[in-house]
């Protein structure tokens, strides 16, 4: 395949597994989870990943060290790889709920974090898979053994494999406020990704910084993801990773146990009732 080949390839594999795959499924409401995927592509080598080391913390894997350690006998280089990167939209339904709420995350939303994020798990590992099937050896970082939780002097509490950051190297939105990820199709989001062993054909970036879509850091207004936190771990200065990790681990997830019976940890009211709920704002 050719590079633009590859990329119509894992481009239309996404949005027919998301569209039509009976796994999005949404448990308890017979809906699907997640609305139609945005796909981006960022280059292996791109020099995003290297800088992630000094802004996040060394701890955060490069793609090659992650694809090393699916295929540690197999090294590749770094301009061999691809970072293919999706977004996954919340559904109108759950953000209807979701709006509606001030102190608790709505019951669709726990059930989207917790059966929408299996979704998304299915996801890598098929997309993976697929890419496998082919003849190119993929890995999805999340799914690694060693993928986790971390603290580094620069982040806090941060994952050596962002999301987040392979969908900001692949062009598919930039960061707010909150830390939060703005996304064409908004910030009410899951985000997955695989690496893959072959030439596919990368998305342009088009983001003039890393908060260009956020209205705060654009323009000086808006700031409406602070008011719609309940424990105000968002203000000017930005996120506040401790209050918001305690609320979710002492208030919602207990809550979402409950009424789930499943260990969740979720929140996403500062994600909805916002401009950038569903769009990116400054389109």
């Amino acid at each position: 395949m050719t590079p633009s080949e590859h990329l119509t390839f894992c481009t239309a594999l996404i949005i027919s597994l998301v569209n039509e795959a009976p796994q999005n499924h949404l448990h308890g409401f017979d809906e699907q989870a997640w609305g139609s995927p945005l796909i981006g592509v960022a280059a292996g080598n791109d020099p995003l990943f290297t800088q992630y080391k000094q802004i996040i913390g060394s701890v955060h894997w490069t793609p090659a060290e992650a694809f090393a350690l699916a295929y540690p006998e197999q090294p590749v280089t770094a301009e061999d790889l691809r970072v293919v990167s999706w977004i996954l939209p919340q559904t109108e339904s759950t953000l209807a709920d979701q709006r509606r709420e001030t102190q608790l995350p709505a019951p669709r939303w726990i059930y989207s974090r917790h059966y929408g994020e299996l979704f998304n798990e299915w996801l890598r590992r098929k997309v993976r898979d697929e890419f496998i099937d082919i003849g190119r050896k993929a890995t999805a970082p999340t799914l690694l053994p060693g993928w986790g939780y971390r603290q580094t002097p620069q982040a806090g509490l941060c994952s050596n494999w962002s999301e987040r950051h392979a969908a900001y190297a692949a062009g598919l939105g930039t960061f707010g406020l909150s830390d939060g990820f703005i996304s064409e199709a908004g910030k009410a989001i899951r985000i997955g990704s695989v690496i893959v062993a072959a030439d596919i054909e990368v998305t342009p970036r088009t983001a003039t910084s890393h908060t260009a879509n956020c209205l705060f850091y654009a323009r000086g207004t808006c700031g409406a993801c602070s008011k719609r936190c309940p424990v105000a771990a968002i203000s000017k200065a930005g996120h506040d990773k401790i209050a918001c990790h305690n609320y979710i681990r002492q208030v919602t997830a207990p809550y979402a146990k409950q009424l789930s019976g499943q260990e969740v940890t979720p929140c996403g009211l500062c994600q909805v009732g916002i401009p950038c709920e569903r769009r990116n704002p400054l389109r």
